[in-house]
């Protein structure tokens, strides 16, 4: 199954309207590398003020595609664009970049590299400085600030390289699996520095293959796969309107032969007492639910609409 059932295009008939405050526009990008496309056809769009979850399976072309942002790969045909006119090399100033592999320089000091990337972007000395200072704190490493980046454990460093997206105030974040490596307390307060900075009208988009993170602080995701966007929209309205559903039940019992006569079943996986499957949408459980009570103690039982990374299997498989 291909995105078709959803698949948001801004500049299409009968699609759903422009985002009022769309302001970053990847349109039709590719990009070959000798015997590799990269990029097919690429297209979306990121709205000021809202979080973009950029998801697809590794080598499906997400890096490519926000590096195109930056000036960092030339596509070969397409158009990147912010409010609507090609990007300027000070509009880019304005951009904030967090990639995947580190961008930062290990001998330096933590918050002499901070003001330093601040001082880059047109901030003064001491506005750099104290900006600096400012995220260092946020991000709990104040007591860090003059260690060496090289010194510091995978996760601080993840953070420094959060602060030296932000430290001029960016009009656009984007990230490249920003949470990688991150315990669950960096996690959290990462999630909620993104958060905020949509909320002061910022453009934010990330790449990320923790699916379940994504699904709880994005409100809109755009899924690649092979160099093409299959699937972009509103979180719950890709799962209102898929032509899956997500079936649970826990059962004390025998539950040999279970599924045998519920139609339309794409996929079952089995843990222990519970079993779960995804099912075409238009399937009627009434019978399965009156055969599973027969069968033995019905512990728990749920339909519900997929969720991301059930949508995430179907987009890409």
């Amino acid at each position: 199954m291909s995105g078709s059932w959803y698949k948001r295009r801004a500049d299409g008939p009968g699609g759903i309207h422009p985002y009022p405050g769309r302001v970053l526009e990847l349109k039709d990008l590719h990009k070959r590398y000798e015997d590799v496309v990269a990029l097919d056809g690429c297209s979306l769009q990121v709205e000021r003020g809202r979080m973009l979850g950029f998801l697809g399976p590794n080598g499906a072309g997400k890096t490519t595609a926000m590096r195109t942002i930056f000036g960092l790969v030339t596509p070969d045909s397409g158009q990147v664009s912010w409010e609507g006119s090609p990007i300027t090399i000070e509009q880019r100033r304005r951009f904030g970049y967090m990639p995947e592999q580190r961008g930062l320089y290990p001998k330096m000091k933590a918050q002499e590299q901070l003001a330093y990337l601040g001082r880059l972007r047109g901030m003064s000395s001491a506005d750099a400085s104290a900006s600096a200072d400012r995220w260092l704190e946020r991000l709990g490493l104040s007591e860090r600030r003059m260690d060496r980046v090289e010194v510091l454990s995978h996760g601080n460093q993840q953070r420094v390289q959060l602060a030296a997206a932000l430290v001029h105030d960016p009009d656009l974040l984007v990230m490249d699996e920003p949470f990688s490596g991150l315990d669950p307390i960096a996690t959290e307060t990462m999630a909620d520095i993104l958060r905020e900075e949509a909320a002061k009208g910022k453009a934010v988009v990330f790449s990320s293959h923790q699916l379940d993170l994504v699904e709880d602080i994005c409100e809109e995701v755009a899924i690649i796969n092979a160099g093409e966007i299959v699937v972009e929209g509103d979180v719950q309205r890709l799962k209102d309107a898929a032509p899956i559903r997500h079936l649970e039940v826990q059962l004390d019992g025998d539950m040999e032969d279970l599924f045998d006569g519920l139609e339309g079943v794409r996929q079952i996986r089995s843990d222990d007492h519970t079993h779960t499957a995804i099912i075409e949408a238009d399937t009627d459980v009434r019978g399965f639910l009156s055969r599973a009570q027969q069968m033995g103690r019905l512990r728990h039982f749920s339909y519900t609409t997929p969720s991301l990374s059930d949508l995430f299997r179907e987009a890409v498989r």
